[in-house]
């Protein structure tokens, strides 16, 4: 099948025959189109594919996806850094299988991985790329499986069909559905109160913050490499709010069972330029100006939040214990 633009499809598939149907074909027009070929799939779907593709197996990368699916903004800093090596290498496109890991996660990190599948439709809008991902509905929750259609433009069907969704949504309208959700969670979790540590900074005395989050990690156990992506994390998204938040505001650091948590809050920024559609998520031109910030903030936390608004901004940064 000849396509032009990006392509992003979900593959619902409920037995092995189903995911073969849904992959071989793919897999081959690849290979004669001379597209570069990688999937990242469940090592039971990587046996299942090499087997059936024999020699042709030869010609595409397999990754099993528990080692690829970790975190969401990693992920796709992951893929933009392999499609753009590609492309530099002189393939056509790069055509991908690639299955997120549901399962063990948390209803936070779930709906943090739904985000993702839908910001890829932003993130490679511009290339000629084309994503298939695999969901395999006997072990998935049924709301992933839903979302999966409010997230891909299309579902591929058997050996060859497609079908459009008809429940897809714009980005930026599930990225704010996202958004609502987790402000929904915020309000009714146990505050940290009188848990957290506060630290205030302003201009000129960011290293106080910088400190501060060094002793907070090291004293829970943080692996020394972890802690300077901590560091440097919280350093990047403090020189943030002080830019843009009225050169002041306040730390706050605490524990979960699973996470540390890093909280940079501030005043807001006033009039100061309006905030971006998807701040951090998509990976800047290499000779932009700004919008690197956040990119790397989000490359070095597990997972982040953020709540951006001219009256006051609240970054949480996510570090897995």
């Amino acid at each position: 099948m000849t396509r032009t633009g990006f392509v992003h499809q979900a593959l619902c598939y409920g037995a092995d025959e189903e995911f073969l149907e849904g992959t071989l074909g793919y897999v081959h027009e690849g290979l004669e189109a001379g597209d570069a070929l990688l999937a990242v799939v469940a090592g039971d779907n990587i046996g299942l594919l090499r087997d059936a593709l024999g020699g042709a197996a030869r010609e595409v990368e397999f990754i099993d996806c528990l080692d690829w699916y970790h975190y969401p903004s990693r992920t796709l800093g992951r893929y933009h850094a392999y499609c753009t090596a590609r492309e530099r290498g002189g393939a056509r496109r790069v055509r991908v299988i690639g299955e997120p890991v549901w399962t063990g996660r948390t209803t936070f990190e779930v709906r943090e991985w739904m985000r993702y599948e839908s910001l890829l439709n932003v993130a490679f809008a511009d290339s000629g790329h084309w994503i298939l991902c695999p969901y395999d509905t006997r072990v998935l929750p049924d709301e992933v499986i839903s979302t999966a259609r409010r997230t891909h433009p299309e579902l591929a069907v058997g050996e060859s069909g497609l079908l459009h969704s008809d429940r897809y949504e714009p980005p930026a309208d599930f990225y704010a559905e996202c958004d609502e959700a987790e402000r929904e969670l915020d309000e009714s979790a146990v505050s940290p109160g009188g848990t957290s540590t506060e630290i205030p900074f302003e201009r000129g005395r960011t290293a106080v913050a910088r400190a501060a989050a060094t002793e907070f990690a090291r004293g829970r156990a943080l692996a020394e490499g972890r802690v300077q992506d901590l560091v440097v994390a919280v350093h990047e998204t403090v020189l943030n709010a002080i830019r843009f938040g009225g050169g002041r505001g306040v730390l706050r650091l605490w524990s979960e069972p699973e996470y540390l948590i890093c909280e940079i809050a501030d005043g807001g920024y006033g009039s100061v330029p309006r905030v971006p559609a998807f701040p951090g998520h998509l990976p800047p031109a290499p000779r932009a100006a700004s919008g690197h910030g956040l990119w790397i903030v989000r490359q070095l936390s597990d997972l982040m939040t953020e709540r951006l608004g001219p009256d006051g901004s609240v970054v949480r940064l996510y570090f897995r214990r």
